[in-house]
């Protein structure tokens, strides 16, 4: 009797997808055997002819999808190769997740029902779906790893017996529910923390507790803390790190004094923002005879005070940098030290470590030399003080600082020459009221001031690199962190040259590296002023590398320097800190330090420094959306920023604030959306939205939740 019943499994009512699935199945149970036909009708126990012709026919398909390899003539065995892979599982919010494989292959799609319910950013094993024909290849997720991040940012929605945290992440597409006793005393409308604590197989949302109430949804500190928190920033500072710097003494000892080098009679300032409270840098000169100066470039000594493996050094180490939102800083080391001890505040004796240059008049070095030093600042200049002195010649130490822009500008001219790539990108600023309210745009322009300073921590910070990584041939450099650039990606050099070719430019795209650098910069002097420069300037960022640290040098393409690091700030960037630590033992004759530590270091300040500006730029949209939700109605001019399948982004020129004219508001007319020339083309009227182009819109509504502004258009 059980015979019978096997002859009909094998017998003539199997589908061809039923077979097909037990044949995927076979091969996966014995991933490392080599199967015959015989042994496979045999195994699947296929007895009549249609079937086994059938199998016949899967296991061709399969070896031609590559499913299957064929190991001699009519063997085949499971492609194991690139079958399972390991890499970081990407959730969307619409259910096309997406895998990232580690070893940087082509995404895999990876439908809701094979997620396994990982989250955004898991690190995740995944299996290869069988290919099928004409259909795009897919994953299942077998096991997650790691876990990256299980906290989530929203607003409670609290009833009678549960809650809800509402998200507003483009990650999660279910709520997250909250049981009553694990809310914390949240209340209807509070923005908070939540973390998932379990995710069912069975249940579509997944279940939380509350970390933290941020506060009050709308409220300006409420808002601030949430954009930290939901990029996983911290928003307090931990009081016993606090407490460990109240106890650190600010007295400079006579054995201080006796090892290092006395600036404090020198002509000494420092220049920055109006704002700015933490002072790393300080410029001095003084003329050491007719035609040659000595400029010294005096950095903050933060390595004197924050120890090795300290309290404070590990959670500068976690927090790798200071965070500028648009209405605080979130520092990377408590306030006495970042803002009093090691700030070069004027009138005050501070210890720095200092790069002093001797210089003749056409800004060539003619000796420098790397000390620790003792100074004394005598002013505080702003950038707009120091214009002042550089555009009228008068004010306080005006000799001095009309000679450092003397040779500022020389300096930058030699990099230019060099190839330098010349980004001077404006930067959107807010005046705000006391409760964080945006009353005014402005635009932060770099002038000459600005450029005096930035020329000579460039030449310090190049100085350093070049005194450490610069070796004989036949000798091995020692570990350090470089600030690193890579050349442009040749693809996004090409889409920037077939982009700009519309607006009449053009670039070189191949040749030497300075050939490129060069024609880029002809490209960036050429649009200035005109309506599509800010475009053109946002195309060409994108066609760079992210700059990034490593012990690895490759040098920096931007600035056209082989050599470069980050010496300059150490208050506000861990990078630097490693730098002066790493200087001092060299200088000291110490052995190399152990390069997997320092280049884990510098991977993980890379991520830090991507982290803390997309929420950066989270708070400046969530300012112009603030700013424009006051201004519902008013028609701008503005100039169309991105085009895409779903509508056209919109930059207002008075106040840069990005808004959405989505595809529903174009007019009575379908669209096609030419993703090549950035375009949307109407089918009927032929009407052509193309990037770049100026249009009028209305501000038709504004999403302080999403950070969404919408426009329509206002000549409809």
């Amino acid at each position: 009797m059980a015979k019978k019943k096997k002859e009909k499994k094998g017998g003539k009512y199997m589908k061809k997808k039923e077979l097909a699935e037990m044949l995927v199945n076979y091969f996966r149970m014995k991933p490392m055997e080599s199967f015959g036909m015989k042994q496979l009708f045999t195994g699947l126990k296929l007895t009549t002819h249609p079937l086994k012709m059938l199998c016949a026919d899967i296991v061709q398909e399969m070896a031609e999808d590559n499913f299957l390899i064929e190991t001699e003539k009519g063997h085949y065995k499971l492609n194991d190769k690139g079958q399972i892979m390991t890499g970081t599982f990407q959730r969307k919010s619409n259910g096309k997740n997406l895998f990232i494989p580690e070893d940087g292959g082509e995404p895999v799609f990876v439908a809701e029902r094979n997620s396994a319910h990982a989250m955004n950013n898991d690190k995740v094993k995944i299996i290869l779906c069988a290919k099928r024909r004409r259909h795009e290849i897919e994953g299942q997720v077998i096991e997650i790893l790691e876990h990256a991040n299980t906290n989530f940012v929203g607003t409670l929605k609290v009833s009678k017996n549960y809650a809800f945290l509402l998200t507003e992440s483009n990650t999660l597409a279910n709520d997250i529910f909250i049981p009553k006793e694990k809310l914390k005393g949240g209340k209807n409308g509070d923005k908070a923390v939540v973390k998932i604590t379990e995710w069912p197989e069975e249940a579509k949302n997944p279940f939380g507790e509350v970390i933290d109430i941020l506060g009050k949804a709308g409220e300006n500190t409420t808002e601030m803390h949430a954009i930290l928190a939901e990029y996983g920033l911290p928003y307090v500072y931990p009081q016993a790190v606090e407490a460990a710097a109240e106890k650190i003494s600010a007295e400079i000892t006579p054995e201080d004094y006796a090892e290092r080098e006395d600036f404090r009679d020198i002509v000494t300032f420092t220049i920055d923002p109006k704002d700015a409270k933490d002072f790393d840098d300080a410029l001095s000169i003084r003329q050491l005879k007719p035609g040659l100066w000595e400029v010294g470039v005096h950095i903050a000594d933060v390595s004197h005070y924050v120890k090795e493996g300290s309290i404070i050094d590990k959670e500068a180490v976690k927090r790798a940098t200071s965070v500028y939102l648009v209405d605080r800083t979130i520092p990377m080391l408590p306030e006495r030290l970042c803002n009093f001890i090691c700030s070069l505040r004027p009138d005050e004796e501070k210890l720095a470590y200092s790069v002093i240059f001797n210089m003749n008049e056409k800004a060539e070095i003619k000796d420098y030399r790397i000390r620790h030093t003792v100074i004394k600042s005598n002013r505080r200049f702003t950038y707009e003080e120091a214009q002042n002195i550089i555009e009228t010649g008068e004010g306080d130490y005006k000799e001095e600082i009309l000679q450092l822009n003397k040779l500022a500008q020389i300096l930058r001219e030699k990099r230019m020459a060099a190839g330098a790539i010349n980004f001077d990108r404006c930067e959107v600023k807010f005046e705000i009221d006391e409760k964080g309210k945006p009353l005014s745009v402005y635009f932060k322009v770099s002038k000459e001031a600005n450029k005096l300073i930035e020329e000579f921590m460039l030449l310090a910070n190049r100085t350093v690199a070049e005194h450490i990584g610069k070796v004989p041939k036949n000798k091995k450099p020692k570990v350090f962190p470089y600030r690193i650039h890579d050349l442009p990606d040749p693809d996004k050099l090409d889409n920037l040259s077939q982009f700009i070719a519309r607006f009449g430019y053009k670039i070189r795209t191949g040749g030497s590296k300075t050939d490129v650098s060069k024609s880029i910069n002809r490209l960036l002097s050429d649009i200035e002023g005109k309506k599509e420069q800010n475009l053109i300037e946002t195309v060409s960022l994108r066609a760079m590398q992210k700059a990034r640290y490593s012990i690895y040098n490759i040098g920096h393409y931007g600035l056209a320097f082989d050599f470069y690091t980050h010496f300059t700030s150490p208050i506000r960037r861990y990078p630097d800190l490693m730098v002066h630590r790493l200087l001092t033992r060299y200088l000291a004759g110490g052995r190399t330090a152990q390069a997997d530590k320092y280049e884990e270091l510098c991977e993980h300040s890379s991520a830090m420094e991507q982290t803390a500006a997309s929420a950066e730029r989270a708070s400046i949209k969530y300012k112009q959306v603030e700013f424009m939700s006051e201004r519902i109605g008013n028609v701008y001019d503005g100039v169309i920023s991105g085009v895409t399948e779903w509508g056209l982004y919109v930059e207002v020129n008075e106040n840069k604030c990005e808004g959405m004219v989505s595809m529903r508001d174009l007019g009575n007319d379908y669209y096609e959306f030419d993703e090549k020339n950035y375009c949307l083309i109407g089918r009927r009227h032929h009407r052509k939205f193309s990037l770049g182009d100026p249009v009028k819109i209305k501000v038709a509504r504004a999403n302080l939740e999403k950070k969404q502004l919408d426009f329509i258009l206002a000549d409809e």
